[in-house]
């Protein structure tokens, strides 16, 4: 049988968590990870225009039936996106080109807000992968990992969410999030290899990084990021799937993404 190629995503991303999860596709209710697209969309300070929309049309049509269209147009690295390896690693795999079984399978769930809540520029460290191993077992190889930090309820809130409401290259001096520690990233790719990780702050690296080096580790090992994810606080720690599938971009550094987790 032969389908078309947009069909034939779907059908490999199904194919991915069934192979992920064991002979049936995972069994629970869908928790939507991703925020929306829309003109509050919160972007890097040195993107100004953000995301915009046009209607074309929307009415009656001449043939008697309604019908609507319009157009969109944004950066790739905005709202809820993914970061290709390329991002940072040159040579590495475009948005085009990450297999899909880094995209799509089991997940495991790191909850730090106590920690973010107290430190705004907090930094997830190789202790607390570890005291979560201590807790909930060992991560294992080519799961997703997610970082909540409890940054998503800020998200519509330009100043508290980024740590300045100013926009350009001088703001980016100014912003004020938590993220991934660069020993906690290499832990992550070299002692567990995991398929990808991803968060609800802006960066993989926290606000103040001028080096992000988190990033450079982690695509050096071609592992995608996600970033500006939400509703990580409905997730439990481990036995759940994602499906983190992005708008595929021939040669794209990063792309908008609809994440789903799966929870039994």
């Amino acid at each position: 049988m032969k389908c078309s190629n947009t069909a034939g995503i779907a059908v490999m991303a199904v194919a991915a968590i069934v192979l992920a999860c064991g002979s049936e596709f995972p069994d629970g209710h869908l928790i939507d990870l991703s925020h929306a697209y829309s003109p509050d969309a919160i972007y890097w300070p040195t993107d100004e225009r953000g995301f915009e929309y046009q209607s074309l049309f929307a009415g009656q049509s001449d043939g008697g039936y309604y019908y609507a269209a319009g157009r969109f147009s944004t950066a790739e690295h905005g709202g809820t996106h993914i970061d290709a390896p390329i991002h940072f690693a040159e040579g590495k795999p475009t948005v085009d080109r990450i297999p899909l079984d880094r995209l799509v399978g089991p997940a495991i769930l790191i909850d730090v807000e106590p920690a973010c809540a107290a430190d705004p520029d907090y930094q997830v460290g190789v202790q607390d992968l570890l005291d979560w191993e201590r807790d909930h077992g060992p991560i294992d190889r080519g799961v997703i990992v997610l970082l909540r930090t409890g940054w998503s309820t800020r998200w519509g809130d330009r100043e508290r969410y980024l740590g300045t409401a100013a926009t350009g290259a001088d703001a980016v001096l100014e912003l004020h999030f938590p993220g991934l520690q660069p020993d906690a990233a290499r832990w992550l790719a070299e002692q567990r290899g995991i398929a990808a990780v991803g968060l609800d702050t802006p960066s993989i690296d926290h606000g103040p990084s001028k080096d992000f080096m988190s990033h450079r580790i982690l695509f050096e090992h071609e592992i995608p990021a996600f970033e500006n994810l939400t509703n990580l606080s409905e997730l439990p720690a481990r036995k759940f799937s994602v499906m983190a599938l992005p708008m595929k971009i021939a040669g794209g550094t990063g792309a908008p993404l609809r994440a789903v987790a799966i929870v039994p």
